[in-house]
């Protein structure tokens, strides 16, 4: 469902050129209101998330000290630092920082799930071996399982992002390849990994998994993620506050003028932005319980609704006489997921 919300984003924009961001889709669909509240969402979401990054910031930072000093200030200092490097407007001259955050990532989540599977095990609790615990079907309580979805929608949920992206390409009609490629990578990595390690580790599994393996592999897994984490939540950080930065000044000479108004516009949404971000990692200090609140909360809405709109704007004024078994499904397949996700959100 989240691959073919993708790729709608795409063929909405090549045949819609005008649209830069998710609140123009609000805007074409339902007006000024839909703007709006679509304007809201995206940021709000945003923020949410780059919460979750800082929160991850902070379990890096006490795992590498041993927790040295309160949590709380591990989070305060990860919030400074995502404001001091998403306040850079031009961070495209510093991407390459983005391309090494992921290689990080990328070895430091593979070392923990070789380590666990060279351990054989969960980490050890007071010296006890604990076996792992998993298991191949369960009886999970419908909150359960709706929160284990919503973490998965939260794990593929940055399709309302992917405007900004298609519309920076250079060539458009490259984005079903990039993100065919995108899709995949990720999806192995998440089988991959999410395999090993839960089979190793059972509902023992660290939130985040990076602590599955002991103390040790921790600090190691940690130290490599950090550059990764870091640009992760200055990313996530910078797209609301460019969003909310162009809604302020668009129009006005002081969009494209480093004049005092504009740095004022500037610098002040990407503090808003990263103070309400460390005001909900501080609120929430729980991390998968912030993921899996954001992703129930903001996710759904933003990742498969407006895209199953998107669709119906372009194919509702199909005249009768072409609208095929084929149409009448799809109609059928948005309606039916939507109310399946609303549901599920209520």
């Amino acid at each position: 469902m989240t691959t073919w919300s993708d790729w709608m984003v795409g063929v909405f924009k090549l045949r819609h050129p005008h649209v830069y961001g998710i609140d123009d889709v609000g805007q074409m669909l339902f007006g000024r209101i839909g703007a709006e509240v679509f304007s809201v969402a995206f940021s709000l979401y945003f923020i949410f998330v780059g919460g979750s990054a800082i929160l991850s910031i902070s379990i890096a930072f006490n795992a590498l000290s041993s927790h040295a000093i309160c949590t709380a200030i591990f989070v305060a200092i990860a919030a400074i630092i995502t404001f001091i490097i998403s306040s850079i407007q031009t961070l495209g001259r510093i991407s390459w920082l983005a391309w090494v955050g992921t290689a990080c990532i990328i070895v430091a989540v593979f070392t923990v799930t070789i380590a666990v599977g060279i351990q054989g095990h969960p980490p050890a609790v007071n010296g006890i071996i604990i076996p792992s615990d998993y298991h191949l079907f369960n009886n999970p309580s419908f909150s359960d399982a709706v929160s284990a979805t919503a973490n998965i929608v939260f794990a593929y949920g940055g399709t309302s992002g992917f405007f900004n992206i298609v519309s920076e390409m250079r060539e458009p009609h490259l984005y079903p390849r990039a993100l065919a490629i995108c899709q995949t990578v990720v999806t192995l990595a998440y089988i991959v990994v999410g395999i090993v390690v839960y089979y190793y580790c059972g509902s023992h599994v660290a939130s985040p998994a990076l602590g599955s393996a002991g103390p040790i592999v921790k600090k190691v897994s940690y130290g490599i993620a950090l550059p990764g984490l870091i640009m992760s939540s200055v990313v996530l950080l910078h797209l609301p506050a460019k969003h909310i930065f162009m809604r302020l000044l668009r129009g006005s000479p002081h969009l494209t003028s480093h004049t005092p108004t504009h740095w004022i516009a500037w610098l002040g949404s990407t503090f808003t932005v990263s103070a309400i971000a460390y005001i909900i990692a501080s609120g929430i200090p729980v991390f998968d319980s912030l993921v899996s609140l954001t992703g129930a909360l903001l996710g759904t809405f933003l990742t498969f609704q407006p895209m199953g709109c998107m669709w119906l704007y372009d194919n509702w004024t199909v005249g009768p006489e072409e609208r095929t078994l084929r149409w009448r499904f799809m109609v059928g397949w948005n309606s039916s997921s939507s109310g399946v996700w609303s549901c599920a959100g209520n």
